[in-house]
């Protein structure tokens, strides 16, 4: 089973409402996987800073101190906003890295949901309406994003084990189906110095495309190795700090369905999550044909 929505916008004045506009879409999915829910948000990219998203599965004892004790170790100001089990750390870009390893120093436990300069991921189990509640997604604003609402069918019902996943800066992935080969490619994309968390093969399927792209790869063109590289049956909804992707396998029994407008376009796992949107009624809308790209980028958007 399993859920995805994803929202682009071309229209800037919608960008105030990508919070709640995906939200609704992805709470209408909540019958597909009611297990666990998550959402990427991206928003403006922020000048000179970076944004690291963590989670703590005890956050009142991790997060205390934590702003004061990050900073000395990067020797500079750090900035922590605390949303319920999450926090978004915001740091100088040129220290991404080394605040990420201070993180890792200072709090073994807490874990990097997704850094860079425009990306914030929040994930938990539970319904999606909770999820979002508990974030406070709604209140929003940003470019583009995707969510997605879980049936745990290959791994266990953890924070962790939701979607979405993200391998790389400003990179993440949601899933719906399951690969066949992602055991070894997983062994393969270690070799490349690629990293994981979880046994879940949608975290592979994201290290994939990190790879592809640091390898100088666009979005598209690491979707277009995936229909390739990747075995199994599978629909991915991918998204860059400008980007936006969708392709599915060759042979597409995961449903989807996509919209375009002069304001958006966007994804659902069913049309039922698209009917809200504005506009709806004058999109164009179909069926994301098999082993086929679909890739809108802002920087080529007029």
């Amino acid at each position: 089973m399993c859920g995805i929505v994803g929202l682009f916008l071309k229209d800037k004045s919608l960008e105030p409402e990508l919070g709640a506009l995906l939200s609704s879409m992805l709470v209408t999915m909540t019958d597909r996987g009611p297990d666990s829910a998550g959402i990427a948000i991206y928003g403006d990219a922020s000048g000179n800073n970076a944004k690291i998203t963590i989670q703590s599965a005890n956050p009142k004892k991790d997060f205390a101190g934590l702003e004061a004790e990050l900073g000395q170790a990067v020797g500079a100001s750090v900035a922590i906003q605390v949303k319920s089990t999450h926090a978004v750390i915001t740091l100088a870009k040129d220290l991404l890295d080394a605040g990420k390893a201070a993180v890792a120093e200072l709090r073994p436990n807490i874990r990097i949901m997704s850094s860079g300069d425009a990306i914030e991921i929040y994930k938990e189990t539970g319904l999606p309406k909770d999820v979002v509640s508990r974030f406070a997604v709604n209140s929003m604003a940003g470019t583009h994003g995707i969510g997605h609402t879980r049936m745990a069918t290959e791994s266990a019902v953890t924070t962790l084990g939701a979607h979405p996943f993200s391998t790389g800066s400003d990179q993440c992935l949601v899933h719906n189906g399951s690969l066949s080969n992602h055991n070894n490619l997983r062994r393969e994309l270690k070799r490349e110095g690629m990293t994981f968390e979880t046994e879940n093969d949608t975290e592979v399927a994201a290290a994939y495309l990190t790879a592809e792209m640091a390898k100088g790869k666009n979005l598209g063109q690491a979707l277009e190795g995936a229909v390739d590289d990747l075995d199994g049956f599978f629909t991915f909804v991918v998204g860059t700090k400008s980007g936006f992707g969708v392709v599915r396998d060759a042979i597409a029994c995961k449903p989807a369905v996509m919209a375009e407008t002069d304001q958006y376009v966007a994804f659902g796992s069913e049309y039922r999550a698209l009917v809200n949107l504005p506009g709806i009624e004058n999109a164009r809308v179909w069926e994301p044909e098999p082993a086929t790209v679909y890739f809108w980028d802002h920087q080529k958007v007029a």
